[in-house]
């Protein structure tokens, strides 16, 4: 398969690296933060990165960050790229101030919209998966809706913490204010699919989301957890049974 082709087609590989640092270690993160999204951009085999900050989980709102805790979404040529992250320059800046860390291996399922005006996910033809699924939601708000928007997220946020089958959830964004998004990761994708389109207070935020015009770009997409390697704390998982293991998750 050429080069051109899988550029042209659906990424065989997206890479969520997540870091817990110490609060001490706050300046440097925000050093990190400054100086690395373009470093990233440049790591060999990188498609598409994003670094970003994250929330707690509990509001998705302004007052919600987590200054412990930040992640790189990756999109990769290919897994022999990702296989170099570690030991690319922002891998080891990142692991010098991390005192815990997680990557997460992801496929592709589906995805829907635009992420800083690109579809990083391309087109994903679906099919059919039994284990954990991941949803990333992420939007960058439009000023003037951006105070309806926050207080129509506390329901959510609420309905979401006490979902069946949910493993692992926290706010993401790459700027404190208007950048907006969500990481959840599920059993399997019924939990998903059920919270998503059958909990009352989600499809009421689904319903006003035309009306209200809360995003000026949005972006919805769903992954198959392919892999989980480091300390799954710090993704915030929900000890069920050890389900990621019995659906061949490693830790």
């Amino acid at each position: 398969m050429s080069e051109r082709t899988v550029r042209a087609g659906v990424p065989e590989l997206v890479t969520l690296h997540v870091w817990r640092t110490s609060p001490a270690a706050l300046p440097r993160a925000l050093t990190r933060m400054a100086v690395d999204p373009r470093r990233l951009r440049a790591v060999p085999g990188v498609r598409f990165g994003k670094l970003l900050g994250t929330g707690t989980g509990t509001g998705f709102g302004p007052g919600d960050a987590d200054l412990t805790r930040w992640a790189a979404l990756t999109v990769w040529d290919s897994p022999a790229a990702a296989a170099g992250f570690d030991d690319s320059p922002v891998g080891r800046a990142w692991a010098r101030i991390a005192r815990a860390s997680v990557r997460v291996d992801l496929r592709p399922l589906s995805s829907r919209g635009e992420w800083s005006g690109r579809r990083p996910f391309g087109e994903p033809p679906g099919g059919r998966v039994t284990g954990p699924v991941l949803a990333l939601t992420r939007a960058r708000l439009r000023p003037r809706r951006a105070a309806t928007f926050w207080r129509a997220i506390p329901p959510v946020a609420a309905a979401l913490h006490a979902a069946p089958g949910l493993l692992a959830r926290f706010g993401v964004g790459e700027a404190p204010l208007g950048w907006q998004g969500t990481v959840s990761v599920w059993r399997d994708p019924a939990d998903l699919v059920a919270f998503a389109y059958r909990h009352p207070e989600h499809r009421a935020a689904i319903m006003r989301t035309p009306t209200e015009r809360w995003y000026a770009e949005e972006l919805f997409a769903r992954f198959e957890v392919r892999d989980v390697v480091g300390d799954r704390a710090v993704l915030g998982w929900v000890a069920d049974g050890d389900p990621g293991a019995a659906e061949g998750v490693r830790a």
